[in-house]
This record gives C-alpha cells, sequence and structure tokens, in this order.
C-alpha cells in the first residue's frame, strides 16, 4: 500500500466516540479520499467511524486513495445492503422513456390528423368547384374520403392501445420507483426509517411555526455497544440493534418518527408534546429497552441487561434543524458522561455549548 493510501485509511477509535469529533474525523477523510459530498456517502463514512463495523471499515481502506463512487455504492450494497440509488435512477430513466414513447405516439396521431384534415380540405375544395360535377370525380372522392377515414379511424384505434398500454407500463413502472424510494428510505437492517429520511423529516420541523412550537427531537445511544460487538460479534450487535429499533417504535406512538440514524444511534422526532412530555416519552423508552429480555434461548446466553442513554431538545430551542440535532446530541453526550443509562434534556445544561464540529458535517 502507498504512504497516500495509508494516511487515509478509515479508522474506528478504540475508545468511545465523541460525537463531534466523529464528524469531523467523517469529513477530513472524505475530503482526503477526495469523495464526493453526497447524502449517501455522508451516511457511509459515518456508519465506519461510530458505527463499530470492522468490515465496513476494512471494506472502505481497500479501496485505496482515491474510490470511485461505483466501488463505495458497492460496498454500501454488499456490506450494507444498501444499493437502492442505482435502482432508483433506473426506474427514473424508465419513466422518462416510457413518457416519450407516449408522447411520440400523440406526435403521429397529430401527424395522421394533420394529413386527414388536409385530404378533407382538398376534397371540400373539389366539391365547391362552379362547373357541374361528373360522376366519375363524385366517385372518386368519395372513394378517397373513405379511405382516408378508414386509414384515419385504424390510426386512432392503433394509437389508443398503445398509449393504454404504455400507460399500463408506466403504472408498473411508477410503482416500482415508489418502492425503491421506500427502500431507499429504509435502512436494511432494522427496517425502519434511515438517515436520509431522518434528514428530510427534520428539515420539515421549521416549515411552519406551528410544527416548530409543537414538536420534539429525542436522540438515543446504545450504551457500550462496541464492548458488545466486540464480547459477541457483529451479528450479535446487528441482532440487538434490531430489537431495539422495534421496541422504540413499539414504545412511542404510531404517528412518531422514528430512524435509526447511524451506527447505534437512533431517533424520534415527536409532534404535539411538551417538553415534561417528551421526557416522559424518552424514559418510557429508556426503561422498555432496559427490562427487555436479550437472551439467545437456545444457547443459553445472556446477553443483557442493555441500556440507552438519550438527550432530548424541542424545536423551539434551536433555530434550525442543524442547530436542533446538535443541541439534542449535545444532551445526548451529557447522558454518556453523566454515567450512561439516563435522559438529559437540552434545557437543564448549564453550558450552552455544544460541538461546532457537528454542524460542519451537516452543512458540508
Amino acid at each position: 500500500m502507498s504512504t497516500a493510501e495509508e494516511t487515509t485509511q478509515v479508522e474506528r477509535p478504540d475508545h468511545p466516540v465523541n460525537r463531534p469529533d466523529a464528524a469531523a474525523t467523517v469529513v477530513l477523510t472524505m475530503r482526503q479520499l477526495g469523495v464526493a459530498g453526497l447524502p449517501r456517502n455522508y451516511e457511509l463514512f459515518y456508519e465506519a467511524v461510530t458505527g463499530g463495523r470492522r468490515d465496513l471499515v476494512d471494506a472502505l481502506s481497500e479501496l485505496g486513495a482515491r474510490p470511485t463512487q461505483k466501488q463505495l455504492d458497492e460496498v454500501a450494497a454488499r456490506v450494507l445492503g444498501r444499493g437502492d440509488e442505482a435502482a432508483v435512477e433506473e426506474a427514473h430513466s424508465k419513466i422518462v422513456t416510457k413518457l416519450s414513447e407516449i408522447i411520440a405516439l400523440l406526435r403521429k396521431e397529430r401527424t395522421s390528423m394533420e394529413t386527414y384534415g388536409k385530404i378533407l380540405g382538398e376534397t371540400s375544395s373539389g366539391l365547391a368547384a362552379p362547373q357541374p360535377l361528373s360522376r366519375e370525380f363524385l366517385e372518386k372522392i368519395i372513394s378517397v374520403t373513405a379511405t382516408a377515414t378508414r386509414t384515419s379511424l385504424a390510426s386512432q384505434r392503433e394509437i389508443v392501445s398503445s398509449i393504454g398500454n404504455k400507460s399500463n407500463e408506466l403504472q408498473s413502472v411508477k410503482m416500482q420507483l415508489e418502492e425503491y424510494k421506500r427502500l431507499a428510505d429504509t435502512d436494511a437492517l432494522t427496517q425502519i426509517s434511515n438517515r436520509r429520511a431522518f434528514d428530510r423529516a427534520l428539515g420539515t420541523i421549521y416549515d411552519s411555526n406551528r410544527n416548530i412550537v409543537f414538536s420534539a427531537l429525542i436522540l438515543a445511544d446504545i450504551d457500550r455497544f462496541k464492548t458488545i460487538n466486540d464480547r459477541f460479534g457483529h451479528p450479535v450487535g446487528d441482532r440487538i440493534l434490531q430489537i431495539v429499533a422495534n421496541l422504540i417504535r413499539s414504545t412511542v406512538k404510531a404517528e412518531a418518527f422514528v430512524a435509526r440514524t447511524g451506527g447505534e444511534e437512533f431517533a424520534i422526532i415527536l409532534e404535539g408534546h411538551g417538553e415534561d412530555a417528551t421526557c416522559r416519552v424518552a424514559e418510557e423508552v429508556r426503561q422498555t429497552i432496559l427490562d427487555a429480555p436479550f437472551v439467545n434461548t437456545a444457547k443459553g446466553t445472556n446477553y443483557g441487561p442493555i441500556t440507552v442513554s438519550l438527550g432530548l431538545c424541542m424545536a423551539t430551542q434551536a433555530q434550525s434543524p442543524d442547530y436542533l440535532y446538535a443541541k439534542a446530541d449535545r444532551a445526548l453526550y451529557a447522558s454518556k458522561t453523566a454515567g450512561r443509562n439516563r435522559t438529559t434534556r437540552f434545557s437543564t445544561l448549564k453550558d450552552g455549548n455544544f460541538g461546532k464540529n457537528w454542524l460542519l458535517y451537516r452543512n458540508s
């Protein structure tokens, strides 16, 4: 491996990750590797830095100093089971093709009608001639008109049938596209929303004053997850992530937005809750996970207890989605440093400062 490659390998710290520091590491690593600042690339490298996925780190490091976008997408599909971007683009291309075919059919019909109109116009001119019309001339006009009419009707039936078929094909492709979009917004492991869908949902909070007044963000992070992976292996870690995701989803109301935002971190966007009610929801999530059995009955292995730390912030306490996330993340970090397995409100923190490096990651 060259010197350049050695200096741009993706590193996974062996100590707990400070979120702002992790974000700075993501940005620096991507810049050194010349990786495009696409959302799916941020998600991929953030997962490598914070997710405890040694297989992902190794896969990215093997790409060398200047990985191509195709190579990055292949790693995402192979290691994370996330390869829907190309499928979405293909579906878009199919829709454009089908629409182009329908437009071509309509243009063909327009040309056919213009020709038919020209024939009728010429026939009308012949009938309006001042000299007497012979029987032979009238029969010719009738024959030409009848032939043009039959041709036009046949052409119209063909066009209608073709457009019907193309429309059915277009509807099928649109349904595929909707499914691809759903998959592109779904975390492959836990089957809840992923970081891409979360970023979009977080942004909508500040679309109206009503959303700001009645919305809150909760971030939850599994405690000592790297130790779980190191001790029991990644398959067990993945299964724990799935169980925690299901517990969060089943604990909060159906209308709440739940996502896995990277590694062992989850996010909950609540609407219609004050700060006290939001804190009660967070505590209910924490207690539900704490009380849940994480046991492999077949092997008799107990992986628990599993605990989570949580941080929350009300939308009214931040001026933008970036600051809302950063403040909830600051509260989450406070829960970690205070001993884990607890919930912290941003409003209770004496020091209002929070990691600026996280904003660098979000705004790059």
